[in-house]
């Protein structure tokens, strides 16, 4: 079994009070984790953020296509139909991780739909995506708290999409709630039901625990 590491540095740690890359900053740095550290693939931004983090994505990608790690590269986009897939497209992404809801507590609180709504949501965007020759992972975002309340909602939603044309579905604890035993549980579950699916961990430090739960 090979291990995949996905660095989100440049999109994730950029949420660090008082850090802001330039995009000759992030050029860099994408350069760094993709040609010296040998990452898999690296989340560089979140769509429709700014102009600054538009010309980030450009400047990434096309360095990226000149040196054949377009793929490499993924972007964080939302479900708001085409709006996300056709900016990281314009700025020559090729990979869009779609935010999605991965507890029903957020899908009700946050976004006031019901499951089958969000999906058909998601999938018109899996499907768009296609068209454009994208590529999509899903991220379901909250899903340590679905596990915990809601896991017949989770179950749903993976149930509703694994069929659809969707590479990964990352599998995040996204207040980094879990303690080691519940991720290995959770995720051994999820993985079992879905042998076939290609799933990634996104842990969290909330609790300086990220290291245990991720080993």
């Amino acid at each position: 079994m090979r291990i995949e590491l996905m660095d989100t540095t440049l999109r994730d740690g950029e949420q660090t009070q008082g850090v802001s890359y330039s995009p000759l900053e992030k050029l860099h740095i994408a350069k760094l984790l993709l040609k010296d550290l040998k990452v898999d693939r690296i989340e560089i931004a979140s769509a429709r953020v700014s102009s600054g983090e538009f010309e980030a994505i450009r400047q990434i990608t096309g360095w990226a296509r000149h040196n054949n790690l377009h793929q490499k590269i993924e972007v964080l986009g939302f479900v708001d139909g085409d709006v996300s897939l056709n900016w990281i497209r314009d700025a020559g992404g090729k990979v869009i991780n779609l935010l999605c809801k991965g507890s029903l507590r957020h899908l009700e609180k946050q976004l006031r739909k019901t499951p089958e709504k969000h999906s058909d949501e998601i999938k018109e965007i899996v499907r768009k995506a296609e068209s454009s020759d994208m590529e999509v992972n899903i991220y379901l975002e909250d899903w340590s708290n679905g596990m915990i309340n809601s896991e017949d909602y989770v179950l749903y939603m993976l149930d509703s999409l694994t069929n659809e044309n969707i590479k990964r579905f990352m599998l995040p604890d996204t207040l980094g709630i879990l303690n080691p035993d519940q991720t290995y549980n959770f995720c051994k579950k999820i993985v079992d039901k879905y042998p076939s699916v290609h799933f990634d961990f996104h842990t969290h430090k909330d609790y300086d625990q990220a290291v245990a739960k991720g080993f």
